[in-house]
């Protein structure tokens, strides 16, 4: 009878919620006799005489009576507390599937001696998938931890099986089977090492073939299966949706059908019955019978409790009138969206003016033939006031950087607009993972109208590096790039705050190297995004410096006496604006550039020997709502206007340009730069000797005195816009939709159009460097920079849908897919100027963004129109996009 209770102790042990509720059972039952039949009183305190350990196979005896913390003389209580924390402890290893304690024998009346005995759980030493190619079983083994040393247990083995099976049926893979063996591994030493041989068999996908209805006359069987999202007929040209089954996607098509039917009146719609039957071709058929029921309308729709607004403003924002179509999913979103956290729905209305403890419910009151009548029950509550504001998870950035983006305050009337808006704030910095900002609502108290927020936050690198190494243009070229997006200028010369650099203070410094045999260009940026740390003032610096050599056809080298040189210099302000909302930024930058040409005869520059400056004020005033992810935008939208403006020299500089042409058409001069007289001869020569120019015909070195005057200093104006707006579609999948124009003129049509600062339409859109500031166009599925002349365009416009949806958004690497359309073109000036003229493309592309390397992608582009100077179209272009902007 003993033994029977013992084994059945050993049984109910192996069940871990029972553990805690059998030890005292335990210990009366299982500290037992030997087959000595050892008597001992129960609740008398015993000196340990020694201890035993039984049933290893892999473990030390000392070792385990050590863990115990029991010793021999020790004075314990049998049975006791003691005893009880010895079994729990050895249980909370979760190494052993069974622990006992007997008792070995009582010597001179008070002395014991223990025997613990133990079950170990056998270990996996060797572990094989069978059934999955290479690649797929070791995802498998990663994700259920099949692992060398890992403890077997019933319940891990059936969590194994039950997990892989799951994981295919999700794939598509409807009769995967997964059988898992165990067996001794006699090759080990010990006689507790198992081998487990996991057999997959997933079968071929299961594909649907039909999907039938019956019971339904208000609509089609075609608008109830496009009801259906995720589970689709079998097609031969079905492409972006597969026709797999999948039981868990199935259901929730089931309830997609119901809300179908909901929509358009019909509340009591259900389905009676749905089935499913096998085809010898392994597809299915899915047979759904509905009852469609009576089709309703609104009738009188009343609001009770209510008193901070009227019935005619929740009326108007409620949007239903009596007479409509019942909708039982429309009023379910009209009073509360739980799909979109900041629609304009009721419960908004009132948790975004204070009233966090409202509840509004929607109650049938009566239905009179197909007509329902509504109450609108409102319970207000009392105005919430923010109490305590707090953050947490933020170990680098330092907490005035995230307080001075938080939108509550405590004090202020609580707004859950303002939560919304703090969780976007906070994830446009770019220092924490986007997705996972959580704002917790904490201590609610109806009676003092407070409430606390807590915002959880997960830190992600701060840093970027950019380390590239290449051919191109004739020759090597390596880049260095480093981005520092979370630095504290602070703390340069404090030493501790070297980890590896001072951070937290939300700042950015930026360096770059790129060089080549033909170049050197090198640039440093510093950003301050709260100048003087009270107000949203942000303060920009860039210094560039930019070396170019001639290439020499003859060496197939750089000829460093022959070079062009750029530097550069800019100073901004922007500054966040209140009004007409505080998404509104108004922006200011001086800039200066400085081109210095020696013995550098192009086609690009007519003059070889000289300079050029490039002083110019840009304004710009831009609105950015988009987020709340900055790498991956869901909502709202981004619009810029920006011009930028040199002073207009030729209105004060007293130079006549027309004056200054036709003065070069009779001074000539000889290709040596020698002036002639009127015969074409140099002054003094018989008129027969010299060479003769035909009047009018200018050298290129007049050429060049003349542009040298004109591009002295540069005179110009550019402006710009951009638009671009964000549209959830259905869960993540989003369009963007973007606009694009830019116009470079002159002031003094003498002086004409500069041949700086142009746009060159056409390829991936990069800045590759330039000598000019030109700004490069994307359009996919071209060519870079081929759909504008050789000197660029003055005037462009640009058109693109994209199309996107992310494979993942965590914190290590953010990707998604995109397909596209694009069209735009370029022209020379407004009298070219054709706006529906465009190159048109579509195509489809990846984007990755790790923290460490920024944006990474590739693009797959087909241009369905000629380049300027072909017949036929261009086709496809493959595009790779490093480091471009969002």
């Amino acid at each position: 009878m003993e033994k029977q209770a013992n084994k059945l102790i050993r049984i109910l042990m192996q069940k871990k919620y029972l553990k805690s509720l059998l030890l005292v059972l335990l210990l009366f039952c299982s500290i037992t006799t030997n087959a000595q039949e050892t008597t001992f009183d129960k609740g008398k305190k015993y000196i340990i005489g020694g201890i035993k350990v039984t049933g290893l196979k892999s473990y030390n005896e000392q070792t385990v009576v050590t863990y115990t913390q029991l010793r021999e003389g020790q004075e314990i209580l049998i049975p006791g507390e003691e005893i009880s924390a010895v079994i729990k402890k050895l249980w909370g290893l979760e190494l052993f599937s069974d622990i006992n304690f007997y008792i070995d024998r009582v010597e001179d009346g008070n002395k014991i001696f223990l025997e613990l005995n133990i079950q170990e759980l056998p270990t996996l030493s060797e572990v094989e998938v069978r059934g999955l190619k290479e690649n797929k079983a070791a995802t498998v083994m990663k994700e259920t931890e099949l692992k060398k040393g890992k403890k077997i247990t019933e319940s891990f083995l059936a969590n194994t099986k039950n997990y892989i099976e799951n994981k295919y049926k999700k794939q598509g893979y409807y009769r995967t089977k997964v059988d898992i063996t165990t067996k001794l591994d006699t090759v080990k030493n010990t006689t507790n090492a198992m081998k487990v041989v996991v057999n997959v068999d997933r079968g071929k996908k299961v594909k649907v073939k039909n999907i039938n209805f019956s019971g339904n006359e208000q609509f089609s069987d075609k608008k109830l299966r496009g009801a259906m999202k995720n589970t689709k007929e079998k097609f031969l040209l079905r492409i972006f949706k597969s026709s797999k089954f999948i039981p868990e996607d199935y259901k929730e098509d089931l309830t997609s059908i119901i809300e179908k039917y909901k929509e358009n009146g019909y509340r009591d719609a259900r389905i009676i019955k749905d089935s499913i039957s096998w085809n010898d071709d392994n597809t299915l058929n899915v047979d759904i019978t509905l009852e469609e029921g009576t089709k309703y309308y609104f009738g009188d729709i009343t609001f009770l409790g209510n008193s901070v607004y009227t019935d005619r403003d929740l009326n108007r924002l409620l949007g239903i009138q009596k007479g409509d179509t019942y909708n039982g999913i429309l009023l379910e979103k009209r009073i509360a969206d739980e799909t979109d956290p900041d629609a304009d729905d009721l419960t908004n209305l009132y948790q975004n003016n204070g009233y966090l403890f409202s509840n509004i419910n929607p109650v049938e009151v009566s239905a009179k033939n197909d007509t329902i009548n509504f109450e609108i029950r409102i319970i207000e509550g009392k105005p919430a006031y923010f109490n305590n504001i707090s953050v947490v998870g933020n170990e680098k950035t330092n907490d005035h950087v995230i307080y001075r983006e938080i939108r509550t305050k405590p004090g202020e009337l609580y707004s859950k607009d303002k939560i919304i808006r703090t969780i976007r704030e906070l994830g446009q910095l770019g220092f924490f993972d986007a997705e996972q900002i959580k704002p917790e609502i904490k201590n609610p108290d109806p009676n003092s109208g407070t409430v606390d927020v807590e915002y959880s936050l997960a830190e992600r690198g701060g840093s970027q590096i950019e380390l590239q190494g290449g051919y191109g243009g004739g020759g090597f070229i390596g880049t260095l790039g480093l981005s520092f997006n979370n630095f504290s200028i602070r703390n340069l010369f404090n030493g501790d705050a070297y980890k590896p650099l001072p951070t937290g203070d939300g700042q950015k410094l930026a360096l770059r190297a790129q060089a080549s045999r033909f170049f050197q260009t090198f640039s440093f940026s510093f950003t301050e995004p709260w100048l003087g740390g009270k107000k949203p003032v942000q303060f920009t610096t860039s210094l560039s410096h930019t070396v170019q050599f001639l290439f020499n056809p003859q060496t197939n080298s750089a000829d460093k006496d022959r070079r062009f040189l750029i530097t550069g210099l800019s100073v901004g302000l922007a500054k966040r604006l209140a009004e007409p909302d505080d998404f509104f930024v108004l922006s200011q930058a001086l800039s200066f550039q400085h081109y210095n040409l020696q013995n550098y005869n192009t086609g690009l520059f007519t003059f070889g020997d000289g300079y050029s400056n490039n002083f110019s004020y840009t304004v710009a005033l831009s609105r950015n709502s988009s987020g709340p992810n900055p790498i991956y935008p869901m909502s709202g939208s981004e619009f810029s206007i920006t011009a930028k403006l040199s002073l207009p020299y030729s209105w004060f500089n007293n130079v006549d340009y027309a004056g200054l042409e036709n003065e070069e058409r009779f001074q000539l001069r000889d290709a040596n730069g020698n002036f002639l007289n009127a015969n074409g001869n140099l002054p003094g020569e018989p008129a027969n000797l010299g060479p003769t120019l035909e009047e009018g015909e200018v050298s290129i070195v007049d050429r060049g005195r003349v542009d040298q005057e004109k591009f002295k200093w540069l005179e110009f104006y550019k402006v710009k816009f951009k638009g671009a707006w964000y549209q959830k579609i259905a869960d993540k999948l989003v369009l963007k939709t973007e606009a694009n124009f830019g116009f470079l003129g002159a002031y003094n049509s003498d002086r004409g159009v500069i041949p700086f600062e142009r746009f060159f339409v056409g390829g991936d859109g990069l800045g590759n460097f330039s000598l000019d500031g030109r700004e490069a166009i994307a359009l996919r599925g071209y060519p870079n920079q081929s759909l504008s002349d050789i000197d660029g365009g003055t005037i462009y416009n640009k058109f693109s849908l994209e199309l996107r949806y992310p494979i993942t958004l965590k914190q290590t690497a953010s990707i998604y897919v995109l397909s596209f359309m694009e069209a735009g073109g370029s022209f020379n000036s407004f009298k070219e100027y054709s706006p529906f003229e465009l190159n048109r493309s579509v195509g489809a592309g990846l984007r990755i963004f790790m923290p460490a390397f920024g944006l990474l992608g590739i693009d797959f582009g087909y241009g369905f129109d000629p380049i300027p100077g072909t017949t036929q179209r261009n086709g496809w272009e493959t595009h790779f996009i490093i480091g471009q902007q969002f």
